[in-house]
């Protein structure tokens, strides 16, 4: 692998970095955008959001980063969950406190997600993916990907993701993720897909 597209494992200690790269990927996506603006059109609480998701998922030892830092992946590996109670607790008080009255209607984007997530078969779930602004359109998020699914193959464990971007999925289905089913927004908002990539 060349050097540029090596990959490592991310600790506790690389938070920040991981908080940051995400927070920056998904500020524009169609649905996280969506869910967490504010009338004023600020973005500064995302971050506060994102962080949350990171420190769950550093529990264990599957959230990856490229060797430069341009893109990162976060895995849940079986059996795992994205949060503790805690972090569930504090999820909800953020969205109250940053997101009024939309807060409801991203609680229950939240139990949507979990209502939808396929729980009959031991899988690794991707929970992020994201790649630094700065370093888009070279395709390190998805050789970062596919070496995570390279690991994941040599354990002949299933995948499972949820799209936000419909501009994404094809990228997944190069690497083996079918469509599952979908989701919405509540009202009506912007459509998520499930995807699902057999043990091989």
């Amino acid at each position: 692998m060349e050097n540029e597209f090596a990959v490592r494992r991310a600790s506790p200690a690389d938070i920040d970095q991981v908080t940051a790269i995400i927070t920056l990927a998904f500020t524009n996506d169609p649905l996280w955008g969506y869910a967490l603006a504010r009338p004023d059109g600020s973005t500064s609480h995302h971050a506060d959001f994102w962080r949350l998701f990171v420190a769950g998922a550093l529990r264990y030892p599957c959230t990856w980063l490229t060797a430069g830092g341009e893109a990162t992946s976060i895995w849940i590996p079986p059996g795992g969950t994205e949060m503790t109670p805690d972090q569930e607790q504090r999820l909800a008080d953020l969205a109250t406190e940053y997101l009024g009255a939309a807060a409801g209607a991203y609680l229950e984007l939240v139990s949507r997600f979990e209502t939808a997530h396929p729980h009959a078969e031991p899988h690794y779930y991707l929970s992020l993916l994201g790649t630094h602004p700065d370093h888009r359109g070279h395709g390190r998020g998805m050789r970062l990907m596919a070496s995570v699914l390279e690991q994941v193959d040599a354990e002949h464990a299933a995948a499972y993701l949820e799209s936000t971007n419909p501009a994404n999925d094809r990228r997944y289905a190069a690497v083996g993720f079918e469509r599952h089913g979908e989701f919405r927004y509540p009202g009506g908002g912007p459509v998520v897909t499930t995807m699902w990539r057999a043990a091989r």
